[in-house]
């Protein structure tokens, strides 16, 4: 895995929006007024069932049904969904779901908001939901559901739920009712729904070869009623269970499975035999998350050194000096027939493919697509930094 460039991080920081944070420090905040009020035990009671009701809204309703289609519903109980999944102050349905399909699509990338592997932990468990490009979503990825006027209506007011929901944990439980079974369940969730984003693309295990560094973690399979088994949720997305083994702790898929006995949701999509089985094609967007990795796992600059170390008093430097002239797309031709990842001191493309995607039976068209991503980049960096025309010794 490469180690991702520090301006990377700056830029993070930079773009964090200064006025956001302070409801979100406000409520956690908050959570020490447990302090200042007579708790009882029905408060941790109401904190208990709050966190399980709402994560369900969250892992049923955002997650599985808004975002990848893995149920069928009313669209009473659809509304009803989107309601609870709100009431965690997570903002809108329709943001959450948009959201969270970018983040499938550019997975472990630069473009994924919250890949720890790119931008470090703390931002991707919490800083992005800060900044600028964190709040900011392409609606159009969840243009099959902004065709409810009641979803966009309830996305203008996505704190509406979460405020109703204290008002009313308020008028039955209390001070200390609001303090314990609202706020502090409402802190939980959100750290329960951030470390999916964040530790589970570091820590666990990876039981399928998905392009990226989603994991399968028992942990937080237990504390996000199943959403921990994150390596087999990206390895077919749109499955309603996400615990594709007996053994593998889904509760939200057996609460799915309840409501299914009365019709309340139906066509739980399973994840097929083949698929269970790790026979599964990569898709074009796992092809290119890993031939991404594959690639920045080796240095540009270096190999482009390289290329004029060794070619440097001979007649292929003087060619790429005159393709140079005619521009990139030469260039990039002429470096792929010289084959230059085959030149000393670059190593060898399929050999750290191997040992990198243990998993997968054929890595030629990821292999084939990192040499592509690598020439392009060699060719720029020769150009950028004009060392074709001045041969700079190395």
């Amino acid at each position: 895995m490469s180690k991702e460039p520090s301006n990377s991080r700056s830029a993070d920081a930079a773009d964090i929006v200064h006025p956001q944070p302070i409801p979100f420090i406000l409520v956690h905040l908050a959570c020490f007024a447990i302090f200042w009020v007579d708790v009882q035990p029905t408060d941790w009671i109401i904190c208990g069932v709050l966190y399980v009701i709402r994560m369900f809204g969250i892992t049923a309703g955002f997650h599985r049904y808004f975002s990848h289609r893995a149920f069928k519903t009313s669209r009473g109980f659809q509304f009803f969904l989107a309601f609870l999944g709100q009431s965690s102050a997570q903002r809108g349905t329709l943001w959450w779901a948009a959201k969270h399909r970018e983040h499938h699509k550019y997975s472990d990338t630069e473009q994924d908001v919250h890949s720890p592997v790119k931008h470090g932990f703390w931002y991707s468990h919490i800083g992005w939901i800060l900044c600028k490009r964190g709040l900011s979503v392409d609606y159009s990825l969840i243009k099959d559901f902004r065709k409810y006027p009641e979803l966009v209506w309830l996305g203008k007011f996505h704190t509406l739920p979460a405020v109703l929901l204290g008002i009313f944990v308020w008028a039955i439980a209390g001070w200390s009712g609001l303090v314990v079974g609202f706020i502090i369940s409402t802190v939980l969730l959100y750290h329960g729904t951030f470390a999916i984003n964040s530790l589970s693309h570091i820590y666990g295990k990876q039981r399928y070869d998905t392009g990226d560094n989603s994991r399968n973690n028992i942990f937080l399979a237990i504390i996000t009623l199943g959403e921990g088994w994150h390596n087999n949720h990206h390895h077919f997305p749109s499955a309603a269970p996400q615990g594709f083994r007996w053994w593998q702790i889904d509760i939200t898929y057996y609460i799915l499975k309840i409501l299914s006995v009365f019709r309340i949701v139906w066509d739980l999509r399973l994840p097929p035999a083949h698929v269970v089985a790790g026979k599964r094609k990569l898709s074009l967007a796992a092809i290119e998350n890993a031939a991404q990795q594959l690639a920045a796992s080796f240095s540009i600059e270096q190999i482009s050194k390289t290329v004029l170390q060794v070619w440097a008093h001979t007649p292929k430097l003087e060619e790429l000096r005159r393709r140079a002239r005619i521009g990139q797309t030469e260039v990039e031709a002429f470096l792929k027939e010289m084959k230059i990842l085959e030149l000393p001191k670059i190593g060898n493309l399929t050999d750290k493919a191997q040992n990198m995607f243990t998993h997968i039976p054929s890595l030629n068209p990821i292999v084939e697509r990192a040499n592509h991503i690598i020439v392009q980049a060699v060719s720029v960096w020769l150009l950028q930094n004009e060392m074709i025309e001045t041969a700079v010794a190395v």
